[in-house]
């Protein structure tokens, strides 16, 4: 299992890659030179001391550079030597720059597609995967886990290849110049190696804790965010505190942990790479005074010696990167390798002019193993008006949110005049239909921006009209800004009252021709009532509407009345069908309305609470 997470975490990063390859050749391009240009940087310093500052056997190639300048004066070796020093630095500083501006730009791209196509797979999955994951993981893996990813693709990708060529370079010109040090170098690189490999498992397992652990911080910072008020009201400040206390511990001790693992890498390196160069000092002192090598010859060797260990001390301490990105994608793919997406069929059906007939058939739906709807069976005529009533937990919130396919049945169907939901094109299925919930959800945004969520597009003078229609112009225009009042994060900054007419201006503005009602005044005064319940009513003129209530009274006019009870249909008719059954029905009426005997019934409204 472990090795094919791992060979679908580089599939995800060669996937990502892809478009950049031309990127990528260029990365690896100024890569080379810089590396050559950090190969050729000793090489001046050894001209200098063996064959300006000090009389050493030069090697082959140099004494042939000696016979060419013969004659030349040894300063103006040195002139030659020093230019080709800034020359050489100049070339790796202008590849550096090229490899980093690159490099970070494709880190950007990687991340910003990587977002996006996460985000993209999030957007089309059912509520159902909302339901059992935490919204502050999520947040975690599409910040921090595409960000890891960001950080690898930027620098890590190439420069693991850039460093074993450059070890596989050094070893070489190495072993050119001594042969017998070079063994030295090669002889501990396995050990390190081993060492290296040991420590993967144990450095990834380490790092999936933190990143669980950090994640449960989002979790528990968003949803705290969220219930300020309750929080407040309750006095739990101190308790909540603690709780994120005791998680930010569990991330400081994962941490440390991690880190006791990661940091043992990079001293064990460095010791290695010091007990080599003093082996180097030691034996390269005796070859110096004996003149079997030059001094010049030793200060290269042992520039290259050091240069040597960074390569294998960053393919060392990349094992951290690696693993980190490899939990990161793993993190990743657990939300893009979610299968409980709303599939559309290749060829869509778009049906033109819905008149709004609703019909369930056989229809079995349960959030987990236990049914909450079993064999649903009604249908609902174009422009008809039906409520829903039934107790808690009978499944009246769930047919209406299997309507616009926020989930999809298990078994049976559900059609829009005569064509399965499951069969039409999912955009034009949600445009058709109009949503309106006890508790209307508005964006920080502008009041304006808000009813024109409703239809995209929508002029100033249509976003007015709904408003009006909603019987909310008059308290927008009271706002400091009027239409364009910025609006509190969930609409903290208006009443119920306020947030529900706007919602209603929402969907007045969609026009569709069904209109889905989820108790949208049952948590409003008398006045606010009065006023979403006459903006309601011109909503509903003309349209197919199911309407859930817990007030009675505000579907007694409705055209049929649909009860439910153990998620199925127990009673169906006006409401005066009902209540001479004397069935469910008449009990909750009885039970509502009732008080010492006397009947207390208002005056109905043709909505929905």
């Amino acid at each position: 299992m472990a090795e094919k997470t791992q060979s679908g975490s580089w599939t995800l990063i060669r996937q990502v890659l892809q478009p950049y390859r031309l990127h990528l050749i260029a990365i690896l391009a100024a890569m080379i030179v810089e590396t050559i240009a950090n190969l050729a940087a000793p090489w001046p310093l050894k001209v200098i001391i063996d064959d300006v500052a000090g009389h050493g056997h030069s090697s082959p190639v140099f004494s042939r550079i000696e016979s060419a300048l013969a004659g030349t004066q040894k300063m103006n070796l040195a002139v030659i030597m020093a230019l080709s020093f800034l020359l050489i630095a100049i070339i790796g500083a202008v590849a550096g720059y090229i490899d980093n501006y690159i490099t970070e730009s494709v880190g950007q791209r990687v991340a910003h597609d990587l977002r996006m196509r996460t985000y993209h797979h999030l957007q089309r999955l059912s509520l159902s995967y909302y339901d059992t994951h935490a919204t502050g993981g999520i947040l975690s893996t599409i910040t921090t886990d595409i960000q890891t990813v960001q950080s690898f693709a930027s620098s890590s990708t190439l420069d693991i290849l850039v460093d074993l060529l450059t070890i596989v370079s050094m070893l070489g010109l190495m072993f050119w110049l001594n042969w017998d040090f070079t063994l030295i170098a090669l002889g501990v690189t396995p050990i390190l190696l081993i060492f290296v490999f040991r420590f993967k498992k144990a450095v990834k397992k380490a790092t999936r804790e933190v990143r669980k652990q950090q994640s449960e911080i989002v979790s528990v910072v968003q949803q705290n965010l969220g219930s300020m008020q309750v929080i407040q009201a309750f006095g739990l400040q101190d308790h909540q505190e603690k709780e994120l206390g005791t998680v930010s511990q569990a991330v400081i001790d994962a941490a440390l942990k991690a880190r006791r693992v990661k940091s043992l890498l990079s001293p064990i390196v460095s010791i290695v790479g010091a007990a080599c160069t003093a082996v180097v000092l030691w034996r390269g002192a005796w070859l110096t005074v004996n003149e079997v090598m030059t001094v010049g010859a030793l200060t290269v060797f042992l520039a290259y010696l050091t240069k040597f260990f960074k390569p294998v001390k960053d393919l060392a301490t990349s094992t951290n990167a690696i693993a980190q990105v490899a939990v990161a994608v793993d993190r990743i793919e657990e939300v893009l390798d979610a299968d409980n997406l709303i599939v559309e069929r290749d060829d869509p059906v778009e049906i033109k002019n819905v008149a709004g007939k609703i019909e369930f058939s056989n229809v079995s739906f349960g959030y987990t193993e236990k049914p909450v709807l079993s064999n649903l069976n009604f249908t609902i005529d174009a422009g008809q008006f039906i409520g829903i009533v039934g107790p808690t937990g009978a499944g009246k919130s769930t047919v209406v949110s299997l309507i616009p396919r926020f989930y999809d049945p298990l078994l049976g169907s559900i059609k829009i005049d005569g064509v399965d939901v499951r069969d039409m094109k999912l955009s034009h299925l949600r445009d058709q239909i109009g949503y309106v919930l006890q508790d209307t959800v508005l964006f920080r945004a502008t009041v304006a921006e808000n009813i024109a969520f409703g239809r995209p597009g929508a002029s100033e003078d249509e976003i007015i009209a709904a408003a009006k229609l909603a019987n909310a112009h008059e308290f927008i225009m009271q706002m400091p800004g009027g239409y364009r009042a910025m609006v509190g994060e969930r609409g903290s900054t208006l009443s119920g009252g306020q947030r529900q007419r706007i919602g209603i201006a929402r969907v007045m503005i969609r026009n569709s021709p069904i209109l889905l009602l989820d108790e949208p005044t049952a948590a409003l005064d008398t006045e606010s009532e009065r006023l979403v319940v006459d903006a309601l009513e011109r909503l509903m003129d003309g349209k197919t509407v199911i309407a859930i209530a817990h007030r009675l009274s505000t579907i007694r006019d409705a055209d049929r009345i649909m009860v439910i009870s153990r998620g199925t249909v127990a009673e169906m008719g006006s409401h005066d069908e009902l209540m001479a059954a004397d069935g469910i029905y008449a009990a909750l009426h009885s039970a509502q309305f009732t008080t010492d005997g006397k009947s207390e019934v208002p005056n109905a409204v043709r909505t929905t609470v």
